[in-house]
């Protein structure tokens, strides 16, 4: 009789300890975290570093894992796998995201900006509501990052919009803004992945990508080319997200502090590629890359009016945000306007 009660208690403390063991098991949250940057990265050690922070500031509550270089596919099959529940998240290009929430692209339209100051003029206005957006289709952007302006990398000179005709251009699978500008321009280009680049490169099933020079360095794509047109045609954009579902499981003072982690990652990303991008211009110069420029102001302009022409073509699809698009254009023709108006 009298051995009854310490065995009552010591069961119940079993449980109790127990139940504190899976309350923790359950709290705990691993995000897998899938991109096709290639292993030693600056964005792979700027995230792996905030990853380590994260798992610091919330007591090992979430942790971040990372699976690089493709290795789970590409950003279609990562989509997929994220769906499913065997991924958590990535780090996409904008154009990946497209067929979740089209507008996520809208800051890549061709030839749309001519410098980082226009961008980070337009950024400052848009990011929040393109995150937005991309929130209420599943998807929580825990940054919209730098992907640098692309020029065209190609294996004969480019300088004209003539240039083009025969050549045998890559398009990333389901870009539909890129596809438009360059059937305009008389262009039938080749879809791929981008892990299958490289590879068409070799073949010569491609002869002509864009790219920012830091990825076509990353890539290995500046081995297979010998010029490059000095006009940037497209300002790409990064976007580090996670299913909304997933990261709704964790705490709101832990999501609040992977948010915040992040966001200050992304920003110390942003510094250094564009600090470093001029370091990859002159790289690709050492390497024996041709830089070529566009013959003339009239020949720029071309190319710019083949831009807008596409623009117009893809508000008649009715596929991006009237409202979205039209902002975007009167921020950028305020910070000219103001811009001319310094000089």
């Amino acid at each position: 009789m009298s051995g009854r009660p310490t065995s009552c208690c010591g069961l119940l403390l079993a449980v109790a300890v127990l139940a504190l063991v899976a309350s923790a098991s359950a709290s705990a949250r691993t995000l897998k975290i899938a991109t096709i940057v290639p292993d030693g990265s600056s964005w792979l050690v700027e995230m792996r570093k905030a990853g380590d922070e994260i798992k610091e500031r919330t007591e090992g509550r979430v942790k971040l894992k990372f699976y690089p270089g493709g290795v789970m596919g590409g950003d279609k099959t990562v989509l997929r796998k994220v769906r499913a529940g065997q991924l958590q998240g990535g780090a996409f290009t904008s154009g990946a995201l497209a067929n979740v929430y089209p507008d996520i692209e809208l800051y890549s339209l061709p030839l749309l900006f001519r410098d980082y100051d226009e961008v980070d003029f337009v950024r400052a206005q848009l990011d929040q509501k393109l995150a937005a957006g991309l929130s209420k289709k599943g998807f929580e952007a825990l940054a919209i990052t730098d992907g640098g302006f692309a020029y065209v990398l190609s294996q004969k000179p480019i300088s004209r919009v003539e240039d083009m005709e025969g050549t045998r251009v890559w398009l990333v699978e389901d870009d539909k803004m890129t596809d438009m500008a360059l059937r305009i321009a008389g262009v039938a280009p080749v879809p791929l992945p981008i892990a299958d680049v490289y590879t068409a490169l070799q073949t010569g099933l491609v002869d002509t990508v864009a790219a920012p020079p830091i990825g076509a360095i990353a890539f290995q794509w500046h081995t297979r080319v010998r010029y490059l047109t000095d006009v940037p045609i497209m300002y790409l954009a990064g976007v580090f997200a996670v299913d909304k579902k997933a990261f709704g499981r964790i705490s709101k003072k832990d999501r609040a502090t992977v948010r915040q982690v992040v966001s200050d990652a992304a920003k110390r990303l942003d510094a250094a590629n564009r600090a470093d991008e001029e370091n990859a211009r002159d790289a690709l110069k050492n390497q024996g890359i041709e830089f070529v420029s566009a013959l003339s102001r009239d020949e720029v302009q071309r190319w710019r009016s083949i831009s807008a022409e596409a623009t117009t073509r893809m508000r008649d699809t009715g596929r991006y945000s009237e409202q979205l698009i039209n902002e975007i254009l009167m921020l950028l023709q305020e910070h000219r306007s103001g811009a001319t108006t310094d000089e």
